[in-house]
């Protein structure tokens, strides 16, 4: 206990010791200045500009571009870099999906794999015993004269859409006589016109060629995109004059009457008319008569 006594006051004394730090001329020994310090003043001195070099390094580092170079750690070009490949690869994400989706749809349509929903007929009775019917002639002749109207967009496939207000034609992509019809419920979704070999093959509306390749079943294949939603589609042709990307015209030429793919029996177009997924019968829209 006397031992541990002893060695604090030496400790103490130690520490408390004051020493002299004289710096003197080198030529003439003179004394310049000095300074008194103890070993405690010194450690207390030491620690306290160690923690100010180590704060301002920190500081420095933390407020100017000399962060960026120590090892492991991102310049801001680098970050802002990250951050435009991270939002390229969500809108290619997005992209990609939106083609696969849009792939697999033609991909149906080609291979006709199509889901209907099945709707229950309901029957409604009509009461007529209590009506009281009314002539009106003025009512007969607008009837009449709209009767006539739809007629004649009938006649010339004359297409409108209410719901986008905008109003355009089906060009015939032939001319020849449909040897088979529309068979909905034959999977048929389509007609097959007879015509001359190597005819040429008109687009039925302005579009996008997104489809235009050879199939062992159904020869040479071009599919167009329109616009408000229709898809139309060319089959057993014996030549193709566009590729996928390019933009057409009504009535422009986009491939000539064949007899190519196995499935195919003679000299005919196989055409397809679509709406927003569903077949539609292209007769309902399309005269095909020479």
């Amino acid at each position: 206990m006397k031992k541990k006594l002893n060695f604090r006051k030496r400790a103490k004394k130690n520490l408390l010791s004051r020493y002299r730090l004289v710096i003197l001329n080198e030529e003439n020994y003179e004394e310049q200045f000095f300074f008194r310090l103890s070993i405690l003043n010194v450690l207390i001195i030491s620690t306290f500009l160690f923690s100010f070099l180590i704060a301002s390094t920190l500081l420095i580092v933390s407020y100017t571009s000399l962060k960026e170079f120590i090892p492991g750690y991102a310049s801001n070009l680098m970050r802002k870099q990250a951050v435009l490949n991270a939002t390229r690869l969500d809108s290619l994400t997005i992209s990609y999906i939106q083609s696969l989706n849009q792939l697999n749809s033609i991909k149906k349509v080609l291979t006709g794999d199509i889901e209907f929903e099945e709707f229950k007929e309901i029957e409604f009775k009509l009461d007529t015993g209590n009506i009281d019917v009314k002539l009106n002639s003025k009512k007969i002749i607008e009837d009449s004269l709209l009767r006539r109207v739809v007629e004649q967009e009938e006649k010339y496939n004359f297409i409108n859409d209410s719901n986008s207000n905008e109003s355009f034609l089906f060009f015939p992509p032939v001319s020849g006589y449909v040897s088979q019809e529309f068979d909905s419920s034959k999977k048929h979704f389509a007609i097959d016109v007879v015509s001359k070999g190597n005819a040429p093959v008109r687009s039925v509306a302005d579009g996008v060629v997104i489809f235009s390749e050879w199939s062992s079943d159904t020869g040479y294949v071009i599919i167009i995109e329109h616009k408000q939603g229709y898809l139309s589609v060319y089959k057993h042709n014996e030549s193709l004059n566009n590729v996928q990307g390019d933009i057409v015209k009504a009535g422009e030429v986009i491939a000539t009457v064949g007899n190519t793919g196995e499935y195919s029996t003679g000299y005919h177009l196989h055409f397809e008319l679509w709406n927003d997924g569903y077949p539609l019968d292209p007769q309902n829209f399309i005269n095909f008569s020479p």
